[in-house]
């Protein structure tokens, strides 16, 4: 009896592997336009507050929008010196880039008092909103990819560019042609986000 159970656990899984294997195959087979993305050559901008946004929250986006050719690009608002580590984490974001695809010439740091790494600031919409929106318009961004309205983790600067993105979407002036859109990462719950493999997406 033992060993038919074994051999039963062992035909579940199987089974089980072989299903995912067929899904995942069939979800990378699908083109962008049927995954609602823009097509391969778009010109992808990621959001962040901080150095370890980019991999905590959206790693399996970058991989996904960069395996599609995407050219992905990452502004990140504040070199993350809340405990005046920031020189750093700079670096560290640098390198994390390397690895997730995205080169060294199209990383921009902002670095200044306007954007503190700071849970218990908050950063001004407009000022946000008009960094952002400089950069949309001198890299003809056609795809923006940032936090939901939850910042993911509830982090107040996270948050921030959400609120920031959401003014601009509401105004008409970020991506809003055939092959443009913003994308929000759509909160679940921080564990199951940190340990996805995956990112769940909503459009503005």
């Amino acid at each position: 009896m033992e060993v038919v159970g074994l051999l039963l656990c062992v035909a579940a899984a199987v089974l089980t592997w072989g299903f995912l294997w067929v899904w995942d195959s069939w979800e990378r087979m699908k083109s962008p336009e049927q995954a609602g993305l823009p097509g391969g050559g778009s010109r992808t901008l990621l959001v962040t507050a901080h150095p370890d946004d980019e991999a905590m929250f959206f790693a399996p986006t970058v991989l996904g929008l960069v395996r599609m050719r995407h050219q992905v690009s990452l502004l990140c608002f504040s070199a993350g010196n809340y405990y005046n580590q920031g020189e750093t984490r700079k670096k560290e974001l640098l390198q994390s880039c390397d690895v997730l695809g995205i080169p060294p010439s199209n990383v921009m740091i902002i670095d200044n008092r306007d954007f503190p790494d700071d849970p218990g600031v908050w950063w001004d919409t407009e000022r946000v909103a008009d960094v952002l929106l400089r950069h949309v318009e001198a890299s003809r961004i056609n795809l923006v990819v940032t936090f939901d309205a939850g910042g993911v983790s509830g982090h107040s600067n996270h948050v921030a560019l959400y609120a920031a993105a959401r003014t601009l979407h509401a105004q008409g002036k970020l991506p809003k042609d055939s092959s443009g859109c913003t994308l929000m990462l759509s909160q679940i719950c921080s564990y199951k986000r940190v340990s996805s493999s995956r990112n769940s997406w909503k459009r503005l």
